[in-house]
């Protein structure tokens, strides 16, 4: 039975996984702060889902985890993973020996592409774009997951597409992120909410100008990400995950009448039928805990291995 987790700034969703792939059980808790806290969280999550699925079921064989921040390619090692107070931690020399069997640790983004591809079909070439506080992709080809020399492909939240548009936190303007992401959308909104972008798409159909902007913005910045990932890595979907999905429908047909209409003037961009090319991932979807337990059962030469 193979554990994948994909740990989040304030829950942790874990799964076991079948001989077959199938899902034999879910559970989410939330995630304790700091190094010593994701530690006992993992743990704690992989005690739960044994108990989950009983003493019949097959033991436990790998375990992967997707979480926030960078990890350094070859290592289990997490840095800058700040929404977790994680300045830097190698998860899988503190947990494998306590759970005495392999463990991967791979960036949740990318974990949550390999769950993604798996769960639209698993073959050709996707894209997975989360939109939440920032905005990154992974990249996913036959099931094989694509990282770049460094580790940091598909990270386009910080391409620039607009020199003259917001300033964007890494100190360019325009920023894919700048334009597109929760956090600075939120910010640019300045009204109290619950969902401030909820909020924004709300105020928009009533008119409100600064909320027709922002979303107008917000399409803007997820076409030209799309734009980036099918003509860089010619990718057959671009799949939509994270936090701004919850919009649903609204959200998708606005990227694609950008996409639509951005494309009228170029014959070329036109034949790429981009906007045919984007899906959203189901809500609820375990994408992220699911890539991960497939992550964890990877025995090649990229990602972190450690044993007990």
């Amino acid at each position: 039975m193979r554990v994948g987790l994909d740990v989040g700034g304030t829950k942790t969703d874990a799964v076991a996984l079948g001989d077959a792939g199938e899902v034999r059980a879910r559970v989410r808790l939330p995630t304790a702060w700091g190094p010593a806290g994701v530690v006992q969280t993992v743990l704690a999550a992989v005690d739960r889902l044994a108990e989950e699925t009983g003493p019949s079921a097959e033991a436990i064989t790998t375990v992967g985890v997707g979480m926030p921040g960078q990890v350094r390619p070859g290592t289990s090692r997490v840095v800058h993973a700040v929404n977790l107070g994680v300045d830097e931690l190698d998860l899988a020399a503190a947990v494998a020996p306590l759970l005495g069997v392999p463990v991967r640790v791979e960036n949740d983004v990318k974990a949550a592409a390999l769950g993604a591809h798996a769960l639209d079909g698993g073959g050709g070439s996707m894209a997975y774009l989360n939109l939440g506080t920032g905005i990154a992709a992974g990249i996913v080809t036959e099931g094989t997951l694509w990282r770049g020399g460094r580790g940091t492909a598909g990270e386009v939240g910080h391409i620039s597409v607009d020199p003259s548009g917001p300033a964007c936190r890494c100190g360019q303007r325009g920023c894919i992120e700048a334009l597109a992401g929760g956090r600075a959308l939120a910010e640019r909104w300045g009204r109290p909410g619950v969902l401030p972008v909820r909020d924004i798409f709300d105020a928009a159909e009533t008119g409100d100008p600064l909320a027709t902007a922002l979303r107008s913005a917000l399409a803007r910045g997820v076409a030209a990400a799309v734009r980036v990932l099918v003509l860089t890595a010619d990718a057959d979907a671009v799949v939509l995950g994270g936090g701004l999905t919850g919009l649903g429908q609204r959200l998708r047909a606005d990227v694609a009448a950008e996409l639509t209409r951005s494309a009228a003037a170029s014959p070329f961009m036109r034949s790429l039928r981009l906007d045919e090319r984007v899906r959203l991932l189901a809500p609820g979807s375990p994408a992220a805990a699911l890539g991960a337990a497939l992550i964890g059962a990877t025995h090649d030469a990229e990602g972190a291995l450690a044993r007990g």
